[in-house]
């Protein structure tokens, strides 16, 4: 509604003018305060002249048949056109967070739509082509043009290299714009005339180290349950679960595992239960990540607080995930080069348990969408197995 985006554009303006007025009124000595009323009068002529008349016009334009939002069954049908094309397509607002996502971009960067939707993009790409992904998307965004980069996926891939196309969407019934952009994987580096349907067709056998990998997050899945049931059946409490759940992932998915468990009820201070870290940390360094007050990291805190998981590549902020005792932020001492930060809960609805972080570090590979996404699915099983661990009260007659 480009309409309404200009007449809030305009009221804005008028408040700010009227403000200015009031403040100039208060600050004048009284007998200098006549000057004003030729602005305070010219202010009101614009309330009558302009802003009246563009109400009148939103007004009536809401109420005509076509004003409103668009037909439910068109919007059903473009839904449906978007998910169906060929073309791996993923809809962007300005900061490159997913909006919506197609079945064939699913397939592209290997995780669901609904996992991807919230979460940025330029996390799915390589370093290089983070920051190009994030200044192309803002200035199509703001209205300067079509653009077309190259970028290459973080995850291992025969796809290499891959074209995507960005272009400027106006919703029906939203007032920002959004980003559309198309990729077209395995088109770079084709020798001219050979851009053909059979050029472009994927390759039919299966990539040896993208299988190999699926096998290795089933196989950590797997062993995830296993460990919570013996937890269960042991009777451990929320420490017990997040300790052995720690040691699952320590090692074989992350070289760092930090688990913080959230206040039982009402006000309180959350507190680090686990902190797991590499062979060579052992000593001061594992330490001051365990004693290390878990409401001094941002991360947690809004893990803990709003329930939002982070994956970070590369992370911009160094204070991301608070300092140790020496001031030096932990993120830079440990040269983390990803990260995930997960709250443990068992379904939206309900309260967040405790907070799951992830480092990667040195020249590990960076954590990807597809494994977020198996994370996100482990995160959900040990916030289950967590209520059920915790203490019972005794049966009555015992």
């Amino acid at each position: 509604m480009p309409g309404a985006q200009e007449f809030g554009a305009e009221l804005t303006d008028f408040r700010r003018r009227v403000d200015e007025l009031r403040t100039a009124r208060a600050s004048l000595p009284s007998q200098e305060r006549l000057s004003l009323l030729d602005a305070a009068l010219f202010e009101l002529q614009h309330v009558v002249d302009v802003l009246w008349p563009q109400y009148d016009e939103l007004t009536a334009a809401s109420r005509s048949p076509g004003g409103g939002r668009a037909d439910p069954q068109e919007q059903q049908l473009l839904r449906a056109l978007f998910q169906r094309l060929p073309v791996p397509a993923v809809l962007l607002d300005r900061d490159t967070v997913v909006r919506r996502m197609n079945f064939a971009a699913t397939q592209l960067f290997h995780t669901r739509a609904g996992y991807a939707t919230g979460r940025p993009l330029a996390a799915s790409l390589r370093r290089d082509g983070q920051a190009a992904l994030r200044s192309q998307v803002a200035a199509v965004a703001r209205g300067e043009g079509d653009r077309s980069l190259t970028v290459r996926l973080s995850q291992p891939s025969a796809d290499g290299e891959v074209r995507v196309t960005l272009a400027a969407l106006r919703p029906p019934g939203e007032p920002h714009p959004a980003v559309l952009a198309a990729f077209q994987p395995g088109m770079i580096g084709l020798p001219a005339g050979e851009g053909t349907a059979e050029a472009r067709r994927p390759e039919s056998r299966p990539d040896l180290a993208e299988v190999t990998r699926h096998a290795e997050l089933l196989d950590l899945a797997d062993d995830m349950a296993a460990a919570l049931l013996r937890v269960a059946l042991a009777g451990g409490g929320p420490e017990a679960v997040l300790a052995r759940a720690a040691e699952v992932l320590h090692g074989r998915f992350a070289d760092w595992v930090i688990a913080d468990l959230a206040p039982e009820s009402g006000p309180g201070a959350p507190r680090r239960v686990v902190a797991l870290g590499p062979r060579d940390a052992v000593g001061d360094r594992t330490a001051s990540l365990a004693e290390q007050d878990p409401a001094d990291c941002p991360l947690v805190v809004d893990a803990l607080s709003d329930g939002v998981s982070a994956l970070r590549v590369s992370p911009a902020d160094a204070d991301a995930f608070g300092r140790d005792a020496t001031g030096a932020p932990v993120l830079v001492r440990e040269e983390v080069t990803s990260l995930l930060c997960i709250p443990l809960r068992a379904s939206a609805t309900e309260p967040v348990r405790g907070a799951l972080t992830l480092f990667r570090t040195g020249g590990r590979g960076a954590f990807e969408m597809a494994e977020a996404g198996v994370a996100d699915r482990i995160s959900r099983h040990v916030a289950l197995a967590m209520p059920r661990t915790a203490p019972r009260a005794p049966a009555p007659g015992a």
